[in-house]
Protein backbone atom coordinates (compact mmCIF):
# COMPACT_ATOMS: atom_id res chain seq x y z
CA UNK A 1 0.00 0.00 0.00
CA UNK A 2 0.83 3.54 -0.76
CA UNK A 3 1.67 6.27 1.87
CA UNK A 4 3.06 9.50 1.09
CA UNK A 5 3.69 12.41 3.36
CA UNK A 6 3.15 16.14 1.74
CA UNK A 7 2.81 19.51 2.29
CA UNK A 8 0.20 22.23 1.53
CA UNK A 9 0.56 25.61 1.44
CA UNK A 10 -2.96 27.34 2.11
CA UNK A 11 -4.48 30.70 0.89
CA UNK A 12 -2.69 32.64 3.50
CA UNK A 13 0.60 31.27 3.85
CA UNK A 14 0.02 28.78 6.70
CA UNK A 15 1.87 24.81 6.03
CA UNK A 16 -0.21 22.18 6.38
CA UNK A 17 1.26 18.25 7.08
CA UNK A 18 -1.19 15.86 4.64
CA UNK A 19 -0.89 12.29 4.21
CA UNK A 20 -2.48 9.93 1.24
CA UNK A 21 -3.11 6.33 1.89
CA UNK A 22 -3.39 3.32 -0.46
CA UNK A 23 -3.90 3.53 -3.94
CA UNK A 24 -4.85 6.34 -6.10
CA UNK A 25 -7.03 4.72 -8.42
CA UNK A 26 -9.65 3.30 -5.69
CA UNK A 27 -13.02 6.02 -4.61
CA UNK A 28 -11.30 9.55 -2.55
CA UNK A 29 -12.29 9.34 1.19
CA UNK A 30 -10.86 12.81 3.02
CA UNK A 31 -10.55 12.55 6.79
CA UNK A 32 -10.74 15.40 8.92
CA UNK A 33 -9.49 15.21 12.77
CA UNK A 34 -11.24 17.16 15.77
CA UNK A 35 -10.00 18.43 18.75
CA UNK A 36 -7.63 18.06 20.28
CA UNK A 37 -6.26 14.96 18.03
CA UNK A 38 -4.68 15.37 14.87
CA UNK A 39 -4.39 13.14 11.59
CA UNK A 40 -3.07 10.25 14.05
CA UNK A 41 -5.82 9.74 15.51
CA UNK A 42 -7.21 8.40 12.54
CA UNK A 43 -4.90 5.81 12.01
CA UNK A 44 -7.55 2.77 13.27
CA UNK A 45 -9.80 3.79 10.41
CA UNK A 46 -7.42 4.41 8.23
CA UNK A 47 -6.62 0.45 8.52
CA UNK A 48 -9.44 -0.71 8.19
CA UNK A 49 -10.08 1.33 5.30
CA UNK A 50 -7.18 1.83 3.06
CA UNK A 51 -8.13 -1.81 1.08
CA UNK A 52 -10.92 -0.16 -0.51
CA UNK A 53 -10.52 3.64 -0.47
CA UNK A 54 -7.65 6.20 -1.77
CA UNK A 55 -7.67 8.20 2.01
CA UNK A 56 -6.31 11.70 2.43
CA UNK A 57 -5.81 12.76 5.38
CA UNK A 58 -4.34 16.34 7.47
CA UNK A 59 -3.29 18.19 10.16
CA UNK A 60 -5.63 20.83 10.89
CA UNK A 61 -4.02 24.37 11.19
CA UNK A 62 -2.40 24.23 14.92
CA UNK A 63 -2.10 20.80 15.11
CA UNK A 64 0.26 18.24 14.42
CA UNK A 65 2.88 18.75 12.49
CA UNK A 66 1.09 21.77 10.46
CA UNK A 67 2.06 25.44 11.17
CA UNK A 68 0.59 27.57 14.19
CA UNK A 69 -1.65 30.48 13.03
CA UNK A 70 -0.41 34.01 14.96
CA UNK A 71 -4.06 35.46 15.22
CA UNK A 72 -7.09 33.79 16.66
CA UNK A 73 -9.21 35.13 13.43
CA UNK A 74 -6.85 32.86 11.34
CA UNK A 75 -9.03 29.72 12.48
CA UNK A 76 -12.48 31.14 11.64
CA UNK A 77 -14.46 28.45 9.88
CA UNK A 78 -14.01 30.40 6.61
CA UNK A 79 -10.32 29.55 6.68
CA UNK A 80 -10.17 26.35 7.99
CA UNK A 81 -13.18 25.60 4.58
CA UNK A 82 -10.51 27.30 2.42
CA UNK A 83 -8.11 24.54 4.00
CA UNK A 84 -10.14 21.85 2.84
CA UNK A 85 -9.87 23.07 -0.79
CA UNK A 86 -6.09 23.76 -0.64
CA UNK A 87 -5.68 20.10 0.53
CA UNK A 88 -8.15 17.95 -2.05
CA UNK A 89 -7.30 20.21 -4.80
CA UNK A 90 -3.59 19.56 -4.47
CA UNK A 91 -3.70 16.01 -3.63
CA UNK A 92 -7.06 14.89 -5.47
CA UNK A 93 -6.83 18.10 -8.45
CA UNK A 94 -10.98 17.88 -10.13
CA UNK A 95 -11.70 14.21 -8.27
CA UNK A 96 -14.89 14.06 -6.05
CA UNK A 97 -14.39 12.50 -2.52
CA UNK A 98 -16.15 11.23 0.07
CA UNK A 99 -15.95 13.45 3.33
CA UNK A 100 -15.53 12.24 6.93
CA UNK A 101 -15.26 13.90 9.95
CA UNK A 102 -14.93 13.65 14.00
CA UNK A 103 -15.85 16.57 16.46
CA UNK A 104 -14.11 20.13 15.44
CA UNK A 105 -13.43 18.61 12.03
CA UNK A 106 -17.06 17.86 11.66
CA UNK A 107 -17.74 21.49 13.05
CA UNK A 108 -15.37 22.95 10.24
CA UNK A 109 -16.28 20.59 7.33
CA UNK A 110 -20.38 21.70 7.79
CA UNK A 111 -18.67 25.03 6.60
CA UNK A 112 -17.74 22.95 3.47
CA UNK A 113 -20.85 20.67 3.37
CA UNK A 114 -23.55 23.71 3.19
CA UNK A 115 -21.48 26.02 0.49
CA UNK A 116 -22.67 25.65 -2.96
CA UNK A 117 -18.63 25.75 -4.16
CA UNK A 118 -18.44 22.21 -2.67
CA UNK A 119 -21.44 20.65 -4.50
CA UNK A 120 -19.68 19.53 -7.38
CA UNK A 121 -16.91 18.34 -5.00
CA UNK A 122 -18.27 16.49 -2.02
CA UNK A 123 -20.18 12.75 -2.70
CA UNK A 124 -20.73 12.44 0.36
CA UNK A 125 -20.24 13.43 4.55
CA UNK A 126 -20.25 11.17 7.48
CA UNK A 127 -20.36 13.25 10.82
CA UNK A 128 -19.43 12.25 14.23
CA UNK A 129 -20.00 14.56 17.31
CA UNK A 130 -19.59 17.29 15.31
CA UNK A 131 -22.88 20.25 14.62
CA UNK A 132 -22.83 22.79 12.38
CA UNK A 133 -22.48 25.72 14.83
CA UNK A 134 -25.26 27.43 12.60
CA UNK A 135 -27.51 24.87 13.32
CA UNK A 136 -26.78 24.26 16.93
CA UNK A 137 -27.55 28.01 17.31
CA UNK A 138 -30.99 27.83 15.90
CA UNK A 139 -31.77 24.43 18.24
CA UNK A 140 -30.55 26.20 21.46
CA UNK A 141 -32.89 29.26 20.91
CA UNK A 142 -35.71 26.81 19.95
CA UNK A 143 -34.96 24.44 23.37
CA UNK A 144 -34.44 27.24 25.56
CA UNK A 145 -38.23 28.39 24.22
CA UNK A 146 -40.18 25.30 24.43
CA UNK A 147 -38.18 22.55 26.57
CA UNK A 148 -35.54 24.18 29.11
CA UNK A 149 -34.49 20.82 30.56
CA UNK A 150 -32.86 19.94 27.17
CA UNK A 151 -31.78 23.63 27.02
CA UNK A 152 -29.64 23.09 30.40
CA UNK A 153 -28.68 19.52 29.33
CA UNK A 154 -26.61 20.74 26.60
CA UNK A 155 -24.76 23.39 28.16
CA UNK A 156 -24.16 21.31 30.90
CA UNK A 157 -22.31 18.61 28.19
CA UNK A 158 -20.19 21.82 27.25
CA UNK A 159 -19.21 23.85 29.94
CA UNK A 160 -15.81 23.19 28.49
CA UNK A 161 -16.65 25.52 25.60
CA UNK A 162 -17.08 28.71 28.15
CA UNK A 163 -13.31 27.62 29.63
CA UNK A 164 -11.93 27.97 26.34
CA UNK A 165 -12.94 31.28 25.83
CA UNK A 166 -10.50 32.65 28.68
CA UNK A 167 -7.35 33.25 27.39
CA UNK A 168 -4.59 32.12 29.50
CA UNK A 169 -6.62 29.40 31.31
CA UNK A 170 -6.41 26.74 28.84
CA UNK A 171 -4.19 26.80 26.82
CA UNK A 172 -1.99 26.94 30.66
CA UNK A 173 -3.55 23.82 31.71
CA UNK A 174 -2.62 22.06 28.44
CA UNK A 175 0.95 22.02 29.63
CA UNK A 176 0.08 19.76 32.33
CA UNK A 177 -0.80 16.90 29.89
CA UNK A 178 1.27 14.13 27.97
CA UNK A 179 0.43 10.99 25.92
CA UNK A 180 -0.03 8.91 28.97
CA UNK A 181 -2.30 11.43 31.51
CA UNK A 182 -4.44 12.20 28.35
CA UNK A 183 -4.37 8.06 27.40
CA UNK A 184 -5.84 7.53 30.54
CA UNK A 185 -8.92 10.01 29.88
CA UNK A 186 -9.64 8.55 26.81
CA UNK A 187 -9.47 4.93 28.80
CA UNK A 188 -11.88 5.91 31.54
CA UNK A 189 -14.49 8.03 28.45
CA UNK A 190 -14.07 5.10 26.09
CA UNK A 191 -13.84 2.44 28.80
CA UNK A 192 -11.33 0.48 26.79
CA UNK A 193 -7.37 -0.23 27.15
CA UNK A 194 -4.40 0.94 25.46
CA UNK A 195 -5.88 3.24 22.99
CA UNK A 196 -3.41 4.75 20.78
CA UNK A 197 -1.28 7.76 22.73
CA UNK A 198 -1.20 11.63 21.07
CA UNK A 199 2.72 12.18 21.70
CA UNK A 200 1.50 15.76 20.71
CA UNK A 201 -1.61 16.35 23.33
CA UNK A 202 0.25 19.30 24.54
CA UNK A 203 0.81 20.97 21.78
CA UNK A 204 -2.57 19.90 20.03
CA UNK A 205 -4.91 21.21 23.01
CA UNK A 206 -2.87 24.13 23.94
CA UNK A 207 -3.41 25.76 19.83
CA UNK A 208 -6.73 24.27 19.06
CA UNK A 209 -8.66 25.56 21.83
CA UNK A 210 -8.31 29.41 18.63
CA UNK A 211 -10.38 26.83 17.32
CA UNK A 212 -13.32 27.74 19.72
CA UNK A 213 -12.42 31.32 20.40
CA UNK A 214 -12.64 32.19 17.02
CA UNK A 215 -15.96 31.06 16.04
CA UNK A 216 -18.16 29.70 18.96
CA UNK A 217 -19.43 33.22 20.11
CA UNK A 218 -20.33 34.43 16.39
CA UNK A 219 -21.67 31.88 14.75
CA UNK A 220 -23.88 31.41 18.25
CA UNK A 221 -25.12 35.16 18.41
CA UNK A 222 -25.49 35.42 14.43
CA UNK A 223 -26.82 31.84 13.11
CA UNK A 224 -26.71 31.60 9.07
CA UNK A 225 -29.42 29.42 7.79
CA UNK A 226 -27.16 26.33 5.80
CA UNK A 227 -28.31 23.44 3.35
CA UNK A 228 -26.48 20.53 2.97
CA UNK A 229 -25.11 20.38 -0.45
CA UNK A 230 -24.88 16.50 -0.22
CA UNK A 231 -26.08 13.24 1.23
CA UNK A 232 -25.23 13.42 5.27
CA UNK A 233 -24.77 10.19 7.37
CA UNK A 234 -24.74 11.37 11.30
CA UNK A 235 -23.34 8.54 13.06
CA UNK A 236 -24.84 9.46 17.06
CA UNK A 237 -22.92 8.38 19.62
CA UNK A 238 -25.38 7.52 22.54
CA UNK A 239 -23.13 7.99 25.47
CA UNK A 240 -21.11 11.21 24.21
CA UNK A 241 -19.96 13.07 26.97
CA UNK A 242 -19.41 16.34 25.03
CA UNK A 243 -22.05 16.32 22.47
CA UNK A 244 -25.82 15.66 22.99
CA UNK A 245 -27.44 13.11 20.26
CA UNK A 246 -30.67 15.50 20.80
CA UNK A 247 -28.77 18.57 18.60
CA UNK A 248 -28.88 15.85 15.48
CA UNK A 249 -33.10 16.31 15.60
CA UNK A 250 -32.04 19.77 13.70
CA UNK A 251 -30.66 18.19 11.02
CA UNK A 252 -33.73 17.33 8.80
CA UNK A 253 -34.66 20.92 8.62
CA UNK A 254 -30.95 21.46 7.01
CA UNK A 255 -30.59 17.95 4.98
CA UNK A 256 -32.17 16.34 2.13
CA UNK A 257 -30.81 13.66 1.88
CA UNK A 258 -30.16 12.24 5.93
CA UNK A 259 -29.73 9.12 6.84
CA UNK A 260 -29.51 8.52 10.92
CA UNK A 261 -27.16 5.79 12.77
CA UNK A 262 -26.89 5.42 16.56
CA UNK A 263 -24.22 3.73 17.87
CA UNK A 264 -24.18 3.07 21.82
CA UNK A 265 -20.72 4.46 22.21
CA UNK A 266 -19.06 7.76 23.17
CA UNK A 267 -17.47 10.58 21.76
CA UNK A 268 -13.89 8.52 20.69
CA UNK A 269 -15.63 6.21 18.90
CA UNK A 270 -13.13 6.17 16.10
CA UNK A 271 -10.83 4.92 18.27
CA UNK A 272 -12.86 2.21 21.05
CA UNK A 273 -14.84 1.21 18.26
CA UNK A 274 -12.88 1.46 14.96
CA UNK A 275 -14.17 -1.45 12.86
CA UNK A 276 -17.83 -0.72 13.01
CA UNK A 277 -17.20 3.14 12.46
CA UNK A 278 -15.18 2.26 9.14
CA UNK A 279 -17.57 0.14 8.24
CA UNK A 280 -20.57 2.70 8.30
CA UNK A 281 -18.66 4.54 6.58
CA UNK A 282 -17.49 2.07 3.98
CA UNK A 283 -20.89 1.50 3.29
CA UNK A 284 -22.59 4.99 3.18
CA UNK A 285 -19.93 6.30 0.52
CA UNK A 286 -20.07 2.81 -1.67
CA UNK A 287 -23.88 3.63 -1.66
CA UNK A 288 -23.00 7.27 -3.23
CA UNK A 289 -20.27 6.60 -5.58
CA UNK A 290 -18.63 8.77 -8.04
CA UNK A 291 -19.92 6.99 -11.03
CA UNK A 292 -19.99 9.83 -13.75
Amino acid sequence: MQTNQHWIKTQDGQQLNAMTWGHPDKEALVLVHGYPDNQEVWQPIINELMQDFYIVTYDVRGAGQSSVPKRIRDYSLARLSQDLACVTQELLADRRYHLVAHDWGSIQSWESVTDPEFKSRILSYTTLSGPCLDHAAFWLREQFQQNKPQFFQQLTKSWYIAAFQLPLLAPTVWQFFNAERWGKVLSRLEKTDDLPLNQNIAHDGRYGVALYRANFAARLLKPRKRHAQCPVQAIVLKRDNFVSPALIDELPKWVNDLERVELDANHWAILSRAPEIAALIADFAQRHQHTA
